[in-house]
């Protein structure tokens, strides 16, 4: 058995020293230490011995097997060695270089004109109140002074989901549900993402609006005018202009319609396309909320009077940014989105 295991171990070191990667390496382990390994028969054989060179025997094939481990873990430390060497040389990395950071993000334009919204009117001592998007009619409409056959339902082409629910067409609905759970004094307003049936290059099917109103005793429509004046020269600079015309919704009698001098040509120019030379822009309606309104919530309008008004946050944002196309703020465009 001697004779035999010095013949195996010197297989094993010639066969060792051809070995030149560790694909190799792994198939000299299996063959001389794996399962079915000459080595492992001549341990089964180790009990067909005399019982005094049973001892000598096993010793023997251990040491061989421990020898044959420590070369193949040697082979292959000096395989990896001399590839990392090789990897380092064709990787040459330089390391005073600086790093690669990831780039930050940074608030998405339509986010960055909502949280300034945001912050005008906290600082004007308003609460800011959300609610469902997914609403049913009598919120969205006829808790707004807007029955099922009012034309202005056509207005809003609306998206119906099943039986009286819908995707909510503005944000009027919060204004509902505060004051149903809520006595005045009220001052909200409720930002959030409203749906219609509208696509080109001024409007999507999914846009943002922001509703306010303020709910008290004696509340006028000199108060409605102070708030959204300062509200706007906030936004557009203390120098803007406006002017508010006469208008109607179903919510709120009186209406108006409020613009701002053109911040584009800065009401200058009789060529400009946005304001179409008429040096003002048309950007958010208001107006004193419907007694009817006040019903449907259990306010009794002889007692309260507030004012209501709406925005989109698009429209606003194509005006400070000067961007012509509103579908560029849902495309993921990186190129535009950097701008920002």
């Amino acid at each position: 058995m001697i004779d035999r295991l010095t013949s195996l171990l010197g297989e094993f070191k010639s066969e060792l020293e051809g070995v030149t990667d560790s694909d190799a390496l792994e198939a000299l382990r299996v063959k001389y230490l794996g399962r079915k390994a000459p080595v492992n028969s001549l341990i089964k054989e180790i009990g067909s011995l005399p019982p005094e060179e049973r001892g000598s025997a096993g010793q023997n094939i251990n040491k061989a097997k421990k020898d044959m481990e420590s070369a193949l873990k040697e082979a292959l430390y000096a395989l990896e060695s001399a590839e990392g060497a090789g990897n380092a040389d064709a990787e040459r990395i330089d390391v005073t270089l600086p790093g690669r950071r990831t780039p930050a993000g940074k608030p998405h334009p339509v986010t960055r004109v909502m949280d300034e919204i945001e912050d005008i009117f906290l600082a004007l001592g308003f609460d800011i109140a959300e609610g469902p998007e997914v609403e049913d009619d009598y919120h969205n409409f006829c808790a707004l002074n807007i029955p099922k056959d009012h034309p202005a339902r056509d207005m809003q082409d609306t998206f119906y989901v099943e039986g009286d629910l819908l995707l909510r067409t503005h944000t009027s609905p919060v204004q509902i549900r505060v004051m149903e759970n809520t006595t005045p004094p009220l001052r909200v307003i409720a930002p959030g993402a409203v749906y219609r049936r509208d696509s080109d290059l001024t409007h999507t099917p999914m846009f943002h609006q922001v509703e306010g109103f303020m709910v008290d005793k004696d509340v006028t429509f000199a108060d409605l005018k102070g708030v959204l004046t300062l509200f706007l020269q906030r936004l557009f600079g203390d120098d803007t202009p406006v002017r508010f015309r006469p208008s109607f919704f179903p919510f709120t009698e009186p209406s108006a319609e409020v613009d701002i001098g053109c911040v584009i040509c800065n009401s200058n120019s009789t060529t400009c396309r946005v304001c179409k030379g008429t040096g003002w822009l048309e950007i958010l309606g208001a107006g004193m909320i419907d007694p009817a309104v006040f019903r449907h919530v259990g306010f009794d309008p002889e007692e309260f009077t507030g004012f209501a008004f709406g925005l989109g946050i698009e429209r606003i944002a194509m005006l400070k940014f000067g961007i012509d196309d509103i579908r560029l703020f849902y495309e993921n465009d990186l190129d535009f989105l950097r701008q920002f």
